[in-house]
């Protein structure tokens, strides 16, 4: 089944009017070039932007005091700049504790990768699940405090997923606390661990997040990427398959506007697996390679990272002919 691009903008346009019970958008909103939602939706994606427009009706959750509430961590823990240190990893979730300091395993579900927090533009995002359940943050010294959390669209034939997205999504904005240990040696991790009002605390993992990795911002852009791979030409591997790719540009409205020449891709996409028979277009952020000035000599100049998959298609492959 297809996805489009600007139906999936609009069918978020509605979620929203119906959980914020109030109108984000005109009734002309799709018709109109300067809706500036619209635009939002396209420049910023449907899991980051939803979760930016419902924050005006998304009222911070009340934190229950009692004996459980955990204390700051320790003064003698040496100084983080929280502020700075949170966005600069996704934090892996590796261990959860409740507030008896017993392990609790039903924050991970068998054969799916962990949950994943990322930190940025003052919004806390949970993946990893069936959607990205998302909420603003703010840091006060060791304090954390996240808004009620909102999630995107998708649906989800997994029970026990979608149960662990509900967990999630109750749990985040009773975050009282954060701290985070720098990695021990070089090479090594960070750690970071979130209590919570009812004494449960997650132990997280740091994993530099592309802008640290890259020492700066990317450049965002769509890709059209071929249902086949075809041969290319490699210096270190003989019989190469590359992907196949064709830039792809929106409006503001999340119509597409331009589409660029079919072209050999050379490397890969961060994140993107391909699927043999599937045509799929992606959001990706570009990075250069450039250290000093200086680009690699024996690799490609720039680094892609996926960062949504837009639209799908299964099409049919034509097989050679006998």
């Amino acid at each position: 089944m297809e996805m489009r691009y600007g139906e999936w903008l609009a069918a978020l346009a509605q979620r929203f009017d119906e959980s914020c019970h109030m109108t984000l958008f005109p009734s002309d909103a799709l018709a109109s070039p300067r809706s500036s939602h619209l635009g939002l939706l396209a420049r910023v994606g449907p899991a980051l932007a939803a979760a930016a427009l419902l924050a005006a009706c998304a009222q911070p959750a009340p934190q229950p005091a009692g004996p459980n509430v955990n204390p700051p961590p320790s003064p003698t823990t040496p100084a983080v700049d929280m502020a700075r240190q949170l966005p600069a990893y996704t934090w892996e979730l590796v261990a959860v504790r409740d507030a008896r300091g017993q392990n609790d395993a039903r924050w991970r579900v068998a054969d799916r990768q962990p949950v994943r927090l990322s930190f940025k533009d003052g919004r806390v995002a949970a993946q990893n699940l069936c959607n990205v359940v998302s909420g603003g943050y703010q840091v006060d010294g060791a304090q954390l405090r996240i808004s009620r959390a909102v999630a995107t669209l998708r649906a989800c034939p997994e029970p026990g997923l979608m149960a662990l997205e509900q967990r999630v999504a109750q749990q985040l904005p009773t975050a009282q606390t954060a701290q985070v240990r720098a990695a021990a040696a070089p090479g090594a991790a960070p750690q970071l661990t979130l209590a919570f009002a009812d004494g449960s605390q997650w132990e997280l993992t740091g994993h530099a997040t592309p802008e640290t990795r890259y020492g700066g911002a990317g450049e965002r852009m769509f890709l059209e990427v071929a249902p086949q791979k075809v041969s290319c030409n490699h210096p270190l591997m003989r019989n190469a398959m590359c992907l196949r790719v064709r830039d792809i540009q929106y409006d503001g409205n999340g119509r597409k506007t331009k589409v660029g020449q079919w072209r050999i891709f050379q490397g890969d996409i961060e994140g993107y697996q391909h699927q043999a028979g599937v045509r799929n277009i992606v959001r990706v952020n570009r990075y250069s390679r450039a250290v000093n000035g200086r680009l690699p000599a024996d690799a490609p100049s720039h680094a892609y990272v996926l960062d949504i998959v837009v639209e799908t298609e299964t099409v049919r492959l034509r097989l050679p002919k006998p």
